[in-house]
């Protein structure tokens, strides 16, 4: 049956159009019960022994999805028509609730009601969307009831829904229904209700909602402008937009990033965060000039301290309270005030950031009596945010487990945000628990890959085919003497390396990377996955592959003596590594050698061993620091992280031993090939797809991201230019003293300022907005590591494309969706890393819980009651106190803010930045499950 189906939308140009589609209408669509005698049930997803088939409107899967995933909850229909809306209000829900559809061991199933002839409803004249999309729901929950009841015996078919007026026009049409707190109570498993999202007051179900009597209650936060009002005050430039961050050091200090004064405001205390949460789009309102917060004598607070609500409420002259943390890529923002800055307070949300909380409840006496309502307080691992007030009903199990909670709302008479429990994690304190705190967190994927995706991959054992050999595409280099170098024990190896010697005395130098694309095609699940996951995770103790192992540790991986696929960036250059000549092709390898940076570096220093493969090292070796020193004369920053390496015991995946992370001549020699391969491969996509390549940038640090390290270096006698990154890059380089160390801090300082580099759609930017800041670069992007990096993979289809061996995918017509793709890579990427030093962070307080150390710090940081100091043999950092905590001020301390010194004021005792002191670290349990490192001046 076809039926028309029309609707107005507006065009760029502002003009009104109506828009008519044809819309066919079925009647074969089968209703996904396997006990159905009418329908085909050979794909039949709901169970043959269900008693209930429950189906639930579009607020009950907006609000209550964290119920839906308990498998509890099983023997659902999802009607189109709700998919739609849903996917239309919140994405992050509809892949949710999608995912649960075509899970195999759920019994969800999605019924097209929109394209049945006998469920599909015309709009009526005065109908909003909204009431008709109600009408649609109770019709196909009529349908269900109609068409199943003589056949399914005793089972019932039950409307799901909230809505006051939904469920009063269901039960005059006939249909049962019920509200989601009804059907989750005559379950009877009472945990069950504390996943419950508490309602607004207009919908039905409020039986567990306490009566909370505005008019009677203190009114804590200023409320919300309405959306009217704020963008009518950003229009006039009274309200200003951005998201907010809150300092990862101090929850009581927040800043937005505002362009329309270009400059980031600073928001203090939850009075003026005004219910606001890290990551929230938000409007904000700059307070007077004479309230903005200039620079001070700041003192290290401490977050673990009992929160002050009182104080907090109202602007707070809490400054820098920090964590103890491994300092890789920390932001010099969050340690620093600048004088001057913009103050103001928040006016309303735009649009929130609420998600899943890992942590704990705080502790607190079981109440008399068991198995009734009890209200807990919710304190978070991640101390920027709030504490979360919940209801449940299973306070004894839960109060010594690590669990997650989701906010659902927050009242301006209320000092917490209300939220409820979603699940339990495991004990506190367990290693495995506390991992898996640190992977949600940072919303890792590490989920076992589905039989959809491993379906994807080719049978095992894998081998080049002769078909692999005959493809004219593919060049068989198996003659070449190629190898690897790579950290030891690596097994996903995606790139390796050949240098020949030729005759007219030149080299011939080839970077073969892995040909990941060979074997993951667009539009398959693999790749979605992939897609999705957008990056491998490496934690201390395990890695969180973006590929099924098949493929990472065997298909794909680069492994000795066995024949691969790869995809190669071939040069001639001279003896001073200049390119003379580039070519790509597709290839097939056979590694003579998987070395380790140990054993590449061991074989290039041993000058009895004069074989081939040596011979091939000390070659590319030394076209390599021809090829860094280039770099570094074009502006190209060396900088230093504090990369810390855990010796990890194989049984119980403790660690046994924690060191700074060693880098060779061997790990530079790699490094500077890969870097030459990607920006040969850049230049490539570039030129033949100049709207649409994946490229990678690096902004220039601003002026105020660079003045703590200037203010540092001035303390300490250095003149930093910072002008250019050649500037900087020299000013670092003469930047040596009598101290072996100096150099490296004053490095791993200068890293700490720099932006973060980010993927990015060529089209949507300029050329010279392509530029790498940190490699002196024009164009760079990443083609070395598609086992690892989703990004890779997407360049690898480019630069094929480039040369002919492919069309080039759909979706690089779609820029937007381009564009989409990078923004996710760059969320992927950002989180991985977070992850990473969580896990480093979480590694080093189960070290140290059972080895109090005493060793050598540098002082980073100068503050009235203390500094803040950098361990270099373990790389981590923290607070040192010299008052008392609490104590007001300085007392008989004396702070130098120009001269970055702490002295008493007797003048006996001095402490200034960058010097070397000796400290004991232990870990301590200052509040209930939140250890943390002390760190105590010896």
């Amino acid at each position: 049956m076809l039926k028309s189906k029309s609707f107005v939308r507006k065009t760029k140009q502002g003009k009104v159009v109506k828009v008519v589609r044809e819309h066919y209408l079925r009647d074969d669509i089968y209703c996904g019960a396997s006990f159905c005698k009418v329908c085909d049930s050979s794909a039949a997803r709901l169970s043959s022994s269900a008693s209930t088939i429950l189906i639930v409107d579009t607020n009950v899967v907006l609000n209550q999805i964290d119920l839906l995933e308990n498998p509890a909850i099983d023997d659902v229909v999802v009607l189109s028509v709700v998919l739609e809306e849903v996917k239309n209000k919140n994405l992050s829900v509809y892949n949710r609730i999608r995912a649960l559809c075509s899970d195999s061991m759920r019994k969800f199933f999605v019924f097209s009601n929109e394209y049945h002839k006998d469920t599909y409803v015309k709009a009526m004249v005065g109908e909003s969307p909204n009431d008709r999309n109600d009408r649609a729901i109770r019709v196909a929950t009529q349908w269900y009831q109609n068409h199943l009841g003589p056949l399914g015996g005793a089972t019932q078919v039950l409307l799901i829904t909230n809505d006051r007026e939904n469920k009063r026009k269901a039960t005059e049409e006939g249909i049962s229904a019920e509200t989601v707190e009804s059907y989750v109570k005559a379950l009877g498993e009472p945990g069950l209700l504390d996943l419950l999202v508490q309602p607004p007051s207009e919908d039905v179900g409020m039986e567990e909602v306490e009566d909370l009597r505005p008019s009677k209650r203190k009114v804590i936060y200023t409320e919300h402008k309405p959306m009217s009002e704020i963008t009518s005050g950003l229009h006039r430039g009274i309200y200003h937009q951005g998201k907010l961050r809150v300092n990862r050091y101090n929850p009581f200090e927040a800043y937005v990033g505002s362009e329309s004064i270009g400059d980031e405001i600073i928001i203090y205390g939850r009075g003026n965060m005004n219910r606001a949460f890290d990551g929230d789009i938000v409007a904000v309102e700059l307070l007077p000039q004479d309230q903005w917060h200039g620079e001070k004598s700041l003192s290290i607070g401490d977050v673990d301290d009992e929160e002050d609500e009182e104080v907090h409420l109202v602007p707070s002259s809490a400054d820098d309270a920090p964590r103890v943390t491994n300092p890789v890529q920390d932001t010099a923002r969050d340690m620093n005030l600048v004088a001057c800055r913009p103050s103001g307070r928040v006016v309303g949300i735009i649009k929130r950031n609420w998600h899943s909380y890992c942590g704990s409840l705080e502790p607190m006496p079981m109440p008399a009596g068991s198995g009734g309502v009890t209200h807990a307080l919710f304190v978070s691992k991640d101390r920027r945010v709030p504490k979360i007030r919940i209801q449940t009903r299973q306070l004894g199990n839960l109060l010594d487990k690590r669990i997650i909670v989701a906010v659902d709302s927050w009242d301006c008479i209320s000092r917490y945000p209300a939220g409820h429990y979603v699940r339990t994690i495991g004990e506190i304190g367990d290693r495995d628990t506390e991992s898996e705190v640190v992977l949600i967190e940072n919303d890792i994927d590490a989920r076992p890959f589905s039989s959809q995706v491993l379906a994807c991959l080719p049978p095992l054992p894998w081998s080049v085919s002769s078909e692999d050999l005959a493809n004219p595409i593919r060049q068989d280099l198996r003659h070449l003497c190629v190898f690897s170098v790579d950290p030891p024990g690596c097994k996903d190896i995606d790139d390796a390396l050949h240098c020949t010697a030729l005759p007219n005395g030149n080299f011939e130098v080839g970077v073969h990377i892995a040909d990941v694309t060979n074997f993951v095609h667009p539009g398959t699940p693999l790749d979605d996955e992939a897609t999705q996951r957008g990056t491998s995770v490496y934690l201390v103790e395990r890695r969180i592959d973006m590929l099924p192992k098949p493929l990472t540790e065997d298909i794909c991986s680069l492994r000795a003596d066995v024949e691969r696929l790869a995809f190669s960036v071939i040069w001639e250059m001279t003896p001073e590594a200049e390119i003379i000549s580039t070519r790509y092709t597709k290839s097939v390898i056979k590694s003579c050698a998987a070395l380790s940076y140990i054993e590449a570096q061991a074989r290039m220093d041993d000058s009895r061993l004069m074989d081939p493969l040596t011979t091939d090292l000390r070659n590319m070796n030394a076209l390599a620091k021809f090829m860094r020193l280039r770099r570094i004369e074009r502006g190209a920053l060396t900088l230093a992280s504090a990369e810390v390496k855990f010796q990890i015991d194989t049984e119980t995946h403790d660690p046994l031993d924690i060191g700074m992370y060693q880098i060779r001549e061997a790990n530079q020699m790699v490094e500077e090939f890969m870097l030459a391969a990607n920006i040969s491969v850049a230049e490539k996509i570039l030129k033949h797809f100049p709207p649409c390549s994946l490229l990678r940038r690096h902004p220039s640090p601003t002026k105020e991201m660079l003045e703590p390290l200037l203010r540092t270096a001035a303390a300490v006698g250095l003149n930093l230019d910072m002008s250019t990154s050649k500037a900087l890059a020299d000013s670092l380089d003469r930047a040596v003293g009598d101290d072996p160390y100096f150099n490296k801090l004053i490095r791993i300082l200068a890293t700490r300022c720099m932006t973060q580099a980010v993927y990015f759609c060529s089209g949507d930017l300029s050329p010279p907005e392509f530029f790498h800041y940190g490699l002196a670069a024009p164009l760079y992007t990443h083609f070395t590591s598609p086992i690892r990096r989703y990004a890779d993979v997407v360049v690898h289809r480019l630069l094929a494309a480039s040369l002919g061996i492919y069309k080039l995918p759909i979706i690089f017509q779609d820029r937007p969706q381009l564009t989409r793709i990078a923004d996710n890579l760059n969320y992927r990427h950002r989180n991985a890393q977070m992850a990473g030093r969580s896990s480093v962070e979480l590694h080093t307080l189960i070290y140290f819980r059972k080895r109090p150390t005493d060793t050598e710090a540098r002082i980073v940081k100068i503050r009235s009651n203390g500094f803040i100091v950098f361990v270099p043999k373990y790389g981590i950092e923290g607070p040192v106190y010299l008052t008392s905590r609490g104590e007001k001020g300085g007392g008989e301390w004396f702070v130098d803010e120009q001269q970055q010194k702490v002295k008493k004021i007797d003048g006996s005792i001095s402490y200034s930045v960058l010097q070397t002191v000796r400290i004991h670290v232990e870990v301590v349990e200052p509040q209930p499950n939140r250890p943390k490192l002390q760190l105590t001046l010896i």
